[in-house]
C-alpha cells in the first residue's frame, strides 16, 4: 500500500477541517503511507466545487454514490448532517470503503446498532471522529488513571457549552429538528463529554437527566414563517459508573458568555484532575500522598505542563508550542491512517460511538420519563 485516497462527503465547517487535517499530516507526521485527496461531494455543485479550488480535490460531484465507485477511494470520510449518516456509511462498507465519520454516528441507537454490524460483518477500518481523546492533556490524564494516581473514583464532573443558540434571529436549521439531528445539545456536544468520561472512566450503569428547550420556536431561513423546536437546549445528566463512582454532565448551547468550554474534573481517593478546553495546555493534577508540611507545604493542584507533547512519530511541531482545536482532528485523523496502512485496531471506533449513543437515548428516555434509567 503506497497511499490511501480519501472521498470526503460534506464540506460544511467540520469538512473544512477534516480537509485541512488531511493536507497537514504529512507536515505532522512520518506517515506509512502518502494520503491524497481524491474526492468531494456536497449537495451543492457551487460548494463542491468550492471545496475542490480550495483543497485541490481531483475531481468534484454532487451523488456520493460516484465515490463509492472509485478505485483510488479508500477511504468515505463522512461529515455530512446526522439523519445523512447511516445510508452513506452502509453504502460505504458495501463497497469495501474504510470509513471515517464525524460524531454522532447515527440519529439513535437504531441506526447505530445497524450501523455496528455492519461493520463487524467486514473487513473495513472504522473511526469516529471523538477528537477530544486525542487532546496531549486528555492523554495524560488516562495515563495518570490507568496507574492508580487517583485510586478509587468517588465523583465527576463534564460540561460542554455554547452560546451560539442563545440569539433569537439564528434561523431554524437541520439541529434543531429531532428528526434530522436525533436531538440537540445532548447530542451534539454532550456526546464528546459521554465519551470522554466513558475513555477515562469506564462504562456508565444508569442515567437521570433533564433536558429543557428554552426557544421554543425559530424563524425559517427563507422567512416564510416559523417552526416550533423539538431538541434540547439544556441537557443534565446523573450518572453512575458500573465500576462505581457517579457524577454529572451538562451540555448547553445556550450558556450565556461562554465559547467552546469543555471541563472535566474528577476526584479519587488518591488524587484528583482538572481540565478546561479553553486552557487545552495544562492538565491540573492533585496528589494527596503529598506529604502536608508547615503552612501547607507543596500539596495542591499542581499545573503539568501537556502542550504538544504527543508520542512518536510525532514531528513537528516542537512539543513546547501551544496545541490548538484543529491539532486534536489531525492526530484523530492520523491514527485513522496508521490503523488502515499498517493493519491495526481503531480507537474510537464505531462500538465507541454506539456506546456514546446508548448513554445519550437513556437520557432522553430518563428524561420522558422522569426516572432513572439503564444503560444497556
Amino acid at each position: 500500500m503506497k497511499s490511501l485516497g480519501i472521498g470526503l462527503v460534506g464540506y460544511g465547517a467540520i469538512g473544512k477541517v477534516h480537509a485541512l487535517a488531511y493536507q497537514s499530516l504529512s507536515s505532522y507526521y512520518r506517515l506509512p503511507v502518502q494520503v491524497k485527496l481524491v474526492g468531494v461531494c456536497t449537495s451543492s455543485k457551487e460548494t463542491a466545487k468550492r471545496a475542490n479550488q480550495e483543497h485541490n480535490f481531483k475531481f468534484y460531484c454532487s451523488d456520493y454514490h460516484y465515490l463509492l465507485q472509485r478505485e483510488d477511494i479508500n477511504i468515505i470520510d463522512c461529515c455530512v448532517p446526522n439523519y445523512l449518516h447511516k445510508n452513506i456509511i452502509l453504502d460505504a462498507i458495501s463497497y469495501g470503503k474504510h470509513v471515517y465519520c464525524e460524531k454522532p454516528l447515527a440519529r439513535n441507537v437504531e441506526e447505530a446498532e445497524q450501523i455496528v454490524k455492519a461493520v463487524y460483518n467486514s473487513k473495513v477500518k472504522h473511526q469516529i471522529a471523538f477528537n477530544y481523546r486525542f487532546i496531549p492533556a486528555i492523554m495524560r490524564a488516562k495515563q495518570l488513571i490507568n496507574q492508580g494516581f487517583l485510586g478509587k473514583i468517588f465523583s465527576f464532573q463534564g460540561e460542554y457549552l455554547h452560546s451560539g443558540y442563545i440569539d433569537l434571529d439564528r434561523p431554524m436549521s437541520w439541529r434543531l429538528r429531532k428528526e434530522e439531528a436525533g436531538g440537540g445539545a445532548l447530542i451534539d456536544l454532550g456526546i464528546h463529554v459521554i465519551d470522554l468520561i466513558r475513555y477515562l472512566l469506564g462504562d456508565f450503569k444508569n442515567v437521570f437527566a433533564v433536558n429543557e428547550t428554552m426557544i421554543k420556536s425559530r424563524h425559517l431561513e427563507n422567512g416564510s414563517g416559523s417552526e416550533n423546536v423539538n431538541v434540547d437546549d439544556i441537557s443534565i445528566l446523573l450518572l453512575r459508573l458500573k465500576d462505581g463512582g457517579v457524577g454529572t454532565i451538562e451540555a448547553s448551547r445556550v450558556a450565556t458568555g461562554t465559547n467552546d468550554d469543555l471541563k472535566i474534573k474528577i476526584y479519587g481517593s488518591k488524587g484528583a484532575i482538572s481540565f478546561s478546553l479553553m486552557e487545552p495546555n495544562w492538565l491540573y493534577f492533585y496528589d494527596v500522598t503529598e506529604k502536608v508540611g508547615q503552612l501547607g507545604g507543596s500539596r495542591g493542584f499542581k499545573r503539568i505542563e501537556t502542550v504538544q507533547r504527543y508520542p512518536d512519530p510525532n514531528i513537528f511541531p516542537y512539543p513546547k508550542s501551544t496545541v490548538g482545536w484543529v491539532r486534536f482532528h489531525i492526530a484523530g485523523q492520523y491514527e485513522f491512517i496508521r490503523s488502515i496502512a499498517e493493519n491495526l485496531s481503531t480507537k474510537p471506533n464505531f462500538e465507541d460511538g454506539l456506546a456514546a449513543q446508548r448513554v445519550v437515548e437513556a437520557a432522553y428516555l430518563s428524561s420522558y420519563k422522569k426516572k432513572w434509567i439503564n444503560i444497556n
